[in-house]
């Protein structure tokens, strides 16, 4: 759970009330023993909703930040670096996306750059928790166009029950979901269940599904990243690892790197974008408005390339994610104490 604490120590530790002024930290525990922490201008919104803990900070180094059950989500300064790398390979790959549907996406971001996309005529973005979408709505001014656009259908639910009662199937399904934490939200929509009987029958005869997963640094991927990805290998009959493209990217204000899965039962997936990606500017103009700031070929291929220590964690993970073996990243959320919320 992140921390909001107040300090007068000036630069050599020593407190004086009348010489310095009084300073606002946001810390954050990122696993037992070690903690991050950063100035904040000013707290914008902080309370808890029926499913989480939430807080929108202005911090000094990142602009405004969006906190949920105590981890670090999004940060202004930075978050396109995220959003841009979990929406364009997916749907530059597909041949023709027409019909998006994304879980969760509250702050707006997703919808926001799936919407550039010139062949994208309808995005269904279901986040669970309606307080978060509406702060964001009124805080995050990069996304109000998006919020506007009326390609967009914003439904407040849980989004296993949401596509489960849907009859449409979608060219592209993603998942902007919060990590999995112990008694949070999100953990039911990683698990083996979940993408075979739900995902899998939604997707349109060569759609694409695309999830974030979790931390992937050297010693952080064996928290969720190695087995979600397994996971999805069982689901999409991806024979290989290498079918099942994989990638990490470094985001500043999350101090390490994140992870994301693009299955697919198609194996020339990871080879189709390995060889095209690198010759793409990201943003001529003729199938997406305005250029990247962050993702283009090269970087495409830089981040799908993982260190040996991750590799060899892919290739030998067995773990299956289920509701009755999962795995959580540090942390607690804020229904931890509600059986009915976690296995």
């Amino acid at each position: 759970m992140g921390d909001i604490s107040f300090s007068n120590a000036n630069s050599n530790g020593n407190t004086n009330v009348y010489s310095q002024r009084k300073s606002c930290w946001y810390e954050e525990e990122i696993e037992e023993n070690l903690r991050w922490c950063f100035a904040l201008n000013s707290i914008l919104h902080t309370g808890a909703t029926q499913f989480q803990d939430i807080q929108l900070l202005d911090t000094k180094p990142f602009g405004k930040a969006l906190v949920i059950d105590g981890k670090l989500q999004s940060a202004e300064i930075d978050e396109f670096i995220y959003h841009e790398s979990l929406v364009h390979p997916a749907l530059l790959h597909h041949p023709n996306p027409k019909t998006i549907f994304v879980m969760g996406g509250g702050e707006g971001s997703t919808a926001r750059e799936l919407l550039r996309h010139k062949t994208v005529n309808k995005v269904v973005m279901c986040d669970i928790d309606e307080e978060v979408v509406d702060f964001c709505k009124s805080y995050l001014a990069v996304n109000s166009e998006a919020f506007c656009d009326p390609r967009l259908e914003l439904i407040i639910n849980d989004a296993r029950a949401e596509l489960e009662k849907r009859e449409d199937r979608y060219d592209v399904i993603i998942g902007d979901l919060a990590d999995p934490i112990e008694g949070g939200p999100c953990y039911q929509l990683y698990t083996k269940t979940f993408y075979e009987l739900t995902v899998k029958p939604k997707l349109m005869q060569g759609g694409i599904f695309v999830t974030q997963a979790g931390p992937a640094g050297v010693f952080s991927h064996t928290e969720v990243f190695s087995c979600i990805f397994n996971t999805l290998k069982q689901v999409f009959k991806c024979k290989f690892s290498s079918y099942l493209l994989q990638s990490k990217l470094y985001t500043p204000c999350f101090l390490g790197y994140i992870s994301f899965n693009w299955p697919n039962d198609e194996q020339m997936l990871c080879h189709t974008l390995l060889t095209f990606l690198p010759m793409l500017t990201f943003g001529d103009g003729s199938w997406i408005k305005d250029e990247n700031r962050y993702l283009d070929g090269k970087t495409f291929v830089s981040a799908s390339t993982l260190s040996k220590a991750v590799r060899k964690s892919l290739d030998d993970e067995t773990h299956v994610y289920t509701e009755g073996t999962a795995r959580f990243i540090y942390g607690h959320g804020h229904g931890s104490a509600n059986k009915n919320n976690h296995a």
